[in-house]
């Protein structure tokens, strides 16, 4: 092979690299996809050493959050909060600022889901929208197991259920605040009705779970 010949390979295989290179998808950080958004919620969170604090998420993505907290982790500890509404949720810190500090979430696409649509929820609410934000259906399959704290177990119908809750129509009625498990969904008791009481559930869910569990 001549000199010539190998210049020739030699600028064909830059060139090649410089096209691959161009051809690749650039890596967009989480916190520029999602927009924050302004809330109020109140929950809890376990640092490394496995100490719990309270906290409070004062705006929201579904890909991070900032935290009002007694104390703020080290920048890059893994953090586990367990918030209202939304359950678990696992993040490593970002950054600190003063009085709390931000955590960019690891979480899954169902879980990204959840968060978003309860930030179009408190949003709606904030705007002076229905408390009742999500549309409610009659369940095809209505007749569910209503598990209460002390493991008691009763027949009850469920009226309408939503993604943030359900309204049953059962004979028994726990007093309010009362932490109960409808089908495979806990919840707390806010309401009591004429025909039973209503439930919101522990974490906002999605469609395809409550299609999976009533119908």
């Amino acid at each position: 092979m001549s000199i010539s010949d190998i210049a020739g390979s030699a600028s064909l295989a830059g060139r090649l690299r410089v096209e691959r290179r161009a051809r690749r998808p650039k890596i967009v950080p989480d916190r520029r996809r999602f927009k924050r958004v302004v809330v109020s919620l109140n929950g809890r969170f376990m640092s490394e050493d496995k100490r719990e604090y309270p906290c409070e998420v004062l705006n929201m993505s579904p890909g991070g959050m900032a935290l009002r907290a007694p104390i703020s982790p080290r920048v890059g500890e893994r953090i586990v909060a367990y918030l209202d509404n939304l359950g678990r949720l696992e993040g490593t810190v970002a950054r600190i600022f003063e009085g709390g500090f931000a955590v960019e979430l690891k979480a899954s696409a169902q879980k990204r889901e959840r968060i978003a649509n309860l930030l179009t929820w408190l949003t709606n609410r904030e705007l002076g929208g229905e408390e009742r934000q999500h549309e409610r259906f009659e369940p095809r399959v209505a007749a569910q197991k209503l598990i209460m704290p002390n493991s008691d177990v009763y027949d009850c119908r469920v009226i309408d259920v939503s993604l943030s809750g359900a309204s049953v129509a059962t004979q028994v009625k726990p007093p309010l605040e009362t932490v109960v498990i409808l089908g495979r969904l806990r919840g707390t008791v806010v309401r009591h009705h004429d025909q039973g009481f209503a439930i919101q559930f522990a974490e906002l869910q999605d469609p395809d779970s409550l299609a999976r569990t009533f119908g």
